[in-house]
């Protein structure tokens, strides 16, 4: 059953405290001490006051459904037709996080944990082309409903493209030389373009994609996801839809529609299955229209503790005993897309504490880290690496992660931080650790300021794990070995593993990523090398014949633990003969 909430109109929203204590469930000294307790760690005062165990999780529910005159509903009571379940698809109802319950005079009520999220009910209204009304439930009973009505079901980009009439796309077609923007808004708005794009996201989303291309060429649109560092592309939409489409991305990003001329970056905040997921957008006109780049930041599956990274255990003492020092820098290297950002922030964490202060420079900032100042480099504005890192020095810092060495003026100031008794984090583009050296002395760098400063170099990359769901033992051939300069005595009786392919990993026989580290400490008689200015290829020999396991060497342990492929280990390193 319905049960109506207090109703009345309030015009202002009143506060949830004063409404619980209106509802005989707090008094005013508990209110005071929950708002205490909120002014010192922050958070909504509803679950203050849950955690301190004077009002229970039914009295917030009620409180909210007050605030917002919405009624408030027992999902688990409820009788919900096949009519109206089909009214919201599965995809529709896990991103906005509601579900269906009634159906009546036009007027869907959809069941929602959080009744400030009025940009789902609007979202809803357009792409349902009906009146939308919310009401009130637990955020289990809508996950439990969402199962239980739903089950495995999940929507296909094919099958809802099948849906979208010809009729539809008719409204949705234009001449992409006319700028009427009336028009445009009109199209990024239309209901089967929001519902399309939200399908997508969500399904880029679900399968941990980081970007999300939307590429317009002569004769088609092309859709593609990276998953794993691997573009797979989805099926595409027609190609009068690209406009529309783009356009749409565009609203969601807080673009000019209008402008398609020159570049635009913004960023878009969603709330998915209670994530926080932030899209960064980039727009760039080509030949065929603009194209649309969305990088994918979701916390929910980055793990940013150095437990959770997939290091071997000599390799996890070392990064702790770098945490540690009191100065000096650590530099970690690779591509773009190699995990140097991830590895940089589980460190931070590991260092993280009320003692220490860790300010950083990042271009962007990917994820907000509690307890930690970190600044948005913007060039166009004279706020680069360098000009931050002079007015950082002046903040007390402990410790410091600087985005990236870019240039001579910024590694001097980083190794001026390191002399000043700093520890300084960055990364660089450099193919493997000893090479990391060579490249700072062609910067410019002093040889002795990098033997001195130096605490290590690490060189990164990542590769694929095998899909648990598909997993299988095989025996590789002579052939594949030598590939990886291994021999049958090498191996023993070592088992190896491929992925079959399934649908759980978009039959590519992968699923995640793991980490391998090529770790390059500075001891004395690296330093004596530096300062001789020796090759890399010396460095390197003496940093194996110290203990360095390179890339390859990290690698084959991965694919010996049975977590990766020959094939993975090949591609993403280098063997140094």
């Amino acid at each position: 059953m319905v049960a109506e909430a207090d109703g009345g109109d309030y015009g202002e929203r009143r506060p949830i405290g004063r409404i619980l204590i209106e509802m005989g469930v707090l008094d005013d000294a508990q209110l005071e001490q929950g708002l205490a307790a909120q002014a010192e760690k922050g958070g909504p005062i509803g679950q203050i006051l849950i955690e301190m165990g004077v009002i229970t999780e039914e009295d917030v529910l009620q409180a909210l459904a007050i605030q917002h005159q919405m009624p408030v509903v027992n999902l688990e009571e409820l009788e919900i037709t096949e009519e109206v379940i089909g009214m919201v698809s599965v995809d529709m109802a896990q991103m906005y996080r509601i579900v269906p319950i009634d159906f009546a005079d036009g007027v869907l009520t959809v069941a929602m944990a959080d009744p400030r999220n009025v940009h789902a009910l609007d979202d809803l209204r357009f792409i349902l082309n009906c009146t939308v009304q919310g009401a009130v439930a637990s955020e289990g009973q809508i996950e439990g409903a969402i199962e239980r009505l739903y089950g495995s079901d999940r929507e296909q980009i094919k099958e809802l493209m099948e849906d979208i009439g010809k009729e539809d796309l008719a409204d949705l077609v234009m001449d992409t030389g006319k700028m009427d923007q009336r028009k445009i808004e009109d199209m990024a708005n239309a209901p089967p373009v929001v519902r399309f794009l939200n399908l997508v996201l969500l399904t880029a989303i679900k399968d941990q994609a980081s970007d999300i291309h939307f590429e317009p060429f002569e004769s088609e649109f092309r859709i593609r996801y990276r998953i794993d560092g691997t573009l797979l592309e989805i099926t595409p939409p027609p190609k009068q839809l690209a406009l529309a489409i783009v356009s749409r991305v565009k609203v969601m990003a807080n673009m000019d529609i209008a402008e398609r001329r020159i570049p635009q970056d913004n960023r878009i905040e969603l709330l998915i299955g209670g994530n926080p997921i932030d899209l960064r957008v980039s727009t760039l006109p080509t030949v065929f229209g603009e194209s649309v780049v969305m990088r994918v930041l979701d916390r929910s599956v980055v793990s940013l503790d150095l437990e959770r990274l997939g290091m071997r255990d000599e390799e996890m003492e070392f990064f702790r005993g770098c945490v540690e020092q009191p100065n000096g820098i650590v530099l970690v290297t690779g591509p773009t897309g190699s995990g140097k950002t991830t590895t940089l922030y589980s460190l931070l964490n590991e260092a993280n504490s009320p003692e220490v202060k860790i300010i950083t420079t990042e271009d962007p900032v990917e994820y907000d880290l509690d307890g930690i100042i970190q600044v948005q480099i913007d060039d166009s504005i004279g706020v680069s690496y360098s000009a931050c890192l002079r007015s950082i020095l002046r903040q007390d810092p402990d410790k410091i992660l600087v985005g990236e060495i870019r240039d001579l003026e910024t590694a001097d100031i980083a190794i001026e931080a390191s002399l000043t008794g700093h520890l300084v984090f960055s990364t660089l583009h450099t193919n493997d650790a000893p090479s990391t050296v060579t490249r700072l002395l062609d910067m410019g760098i002093e040889a002795f300021l990098a033997a001195a400063t130096l605490y290590a170099v690490v060189a990164q990359r990542l590769v694929r794990c095998i899909c648990s769901k598909c997993k299988d033992e095989y025996t590789p051939d002579e052939d594949q070995l030598l590939q990886i300069s291994l021999r049958k005595e090498d191996v023993g009786a070592r088992k190896f593993y491929y992925g079959k392919r399934c649908e759980n990993c978009n039959k590519t026989g992968y699923r995640g990523r793991n980490a391998i580290f090529e770790i390059m400490p500075v001891d004395s008689k690296m330093r004596e090398l530096i300062l001789a200015k020796k090759s890399t290829e010396v460095l390197r020999a003496e940093a194996q014949a110290a203990g360095m396991r390179t890339l390859r060497e990290s690698g084959i342990l991965k694919m010996f633990d049975g977590i990766t492929t020959i094939e993975e280990v090949i591609r993403e390193t280098l063997a140094f003969e």
